[in-house]
């Protein structure tokens, strides 16, 4: 019989003692989240108003009245981030169990950092009807939808049926966080070297969730030009084999018309925004127009090198936290959802998200330089500033309701 590996129990699972000395494991262990209740329980009085009979009198009410609910319950401040498992961080499709810590990481941001209630929600199906109705069965005891780590192109059908048929809000943050603050970042990078969005051309390497969706937002805040690739090469009209997402791509891009590599499309371009996990040679992002900005977004090995890049650009962003300049999703969603859940929106507007980028530009201010053209998230001005925005911009568009 072989010796049973000092690492694992005589029933071959996994020894938690020994994990436990990675300190990652160590924070993780009973995981990061708990139920706490917001009012005592100390006698009966108490329990007589809490539960059974004064909880009967509330129910009543809301029954007459539905919206009652969002000022006796908790669930116009709770958010669920739902899950298949699909798509989770670098790692791919590792399953619903697996990603429940990335879930519960996600639920602990939304408070720390937006002062929303979040629970984490891990699904065992990845078809996308069941994925719908799952969601609207559970809609009810949330103020909103959080979608996370569900794989391409899949999400984007599930968020837009979400979308039509629930009235909360439904955000993709793997799109449209990471839309959002790539269009703060590149606002401020364009003004830092004297030019509009309008004046950029960019190449976007990735047609998944993030990349659709960056090339969204830009468009919709008047990039001059836009292309975007995917593994075989650019997204082009006429090109066989796309998707119905990337033939609206191929309809709306790419005005100049590249048919080959990133790399190629990249020669004369403003902006580099990599979000693929390939790499680009020094010699592309050498090939790049003059204060060119590249931002190499994909985690935890970038497209290229910061330190190689900064060599031949203006600006350099990464998605790590060990260079300057991190796009990082923290700084939109947890704004984002605190300002909608504020005003009652009853769904999130392409213009709420513009708005959220343009507040989180506005942060960095004078302070602004080839090494802060985006706020920490850890800067207190952050949340509060998207949150306004975006509550404000619900009013404008008609989605508020309170």
């Amino acid at each position: 019989m072989a010796a049973t590996p000092a690492s694992a129990s005589v029933s071959g699972s996994t020894n938690t003692d020994s994990l436990d000395l990675d300190p990652a494991f160590a924070v993780h262990r009973g995981g990061k989240l708990e139920v706490r209740s917001t009012i005592p329980v100390r006698d009966a009085h108490d329990l007589s108003l809490a539960y059974t009979p004064g909880v009967a009198r509330v129910c009543t009410a809301i029954a007459d009245d539905p919206s009652l609910a969002d000022d006796y319950t908790w669930v116009s401040n709770v958010v669920a981030v739902v899950s298949d498992g699909t798509a989770v961080l670098g790692l791919g499709d590792i399953g619903p169990a697996a990603a429940m810590p990335v879930m519960e990481g996600k639920a602990l941001l939304f408070k720390e950092f937006g002062d929303v209630d979040a629970v984490p929600i891990c699904l065992d199906c990845t078809d996308v009807d069941a994925l719908v109705e799952t969601v609207v069965r559970l809609a009810p005891s949330f103020g909103g939808i959080n979608l996370e780590d569900i794989s391409a192109p899949r999400c984007f059908e599930v968020e837009d049926r979400l979308r039509d048929v629930l009235d909360i809000p439904v955000f993709h943050d793997d799109q449209h966080g990471t839309a959002i603050v790539v269009l703060a970042a590149l606002q401020n990078a364009a003004r830092l070297t004297g030019r509009s969005l309008g004046d950029l051309r960019a190449v976007v390497a990735g047609a998944g969730a993030s990349g659709v969706a960056v090339t969204r937002i830009l468009l919709e805040a008047g990039i001059g030009d836009i292309a975007v690739s995917d593994s075989k090469g650019m997204i082009y009209q006429g090109r066989e084999g796309l998707n119905p997402v990337k033939e609206a791509l191929a309809r709306d891009t790419n005005r100049a018309g590249h048919t080959g590599s990133t790399e190629e499309a990249l020669a004369g371009a403003d902006v580099f925004v990599g979000l693929s996990g390939s790499t680009v040679s020094e010699q592309a992002i050498a090939s790049m127009a003059p204060d060119a900005i590249v931002f190499a977004l994909s985690n935890p090995t970038p497209e290229v090198h910061p330190e190689i890049a900064a060599k031949h650009v203006a600006v350099v962003a990464t998605g790590r936290s060990d260079f300057p300049n991190q796009i990082n999703n923290v700084l939109a969603f947890p704004g984002v959802f605190r300002g909608a859940l504020d005003v009652r929106a009853a769904t999130i507007t392409e213009n709420m998200k513009v708005a959220a980028a343009n507040a989180l530009a506005g942060v960095v201010g004078d302070e602004l330089s080839s090494d802060y053209i985006i706020p920490s998230p850890f800067d207190a001005r952050v949340a509060p500033a998207v949150t306004a925005a975006v509550a404000a911009q619900a009013a404008v568009d008609g989605v508020a309701r309170r």
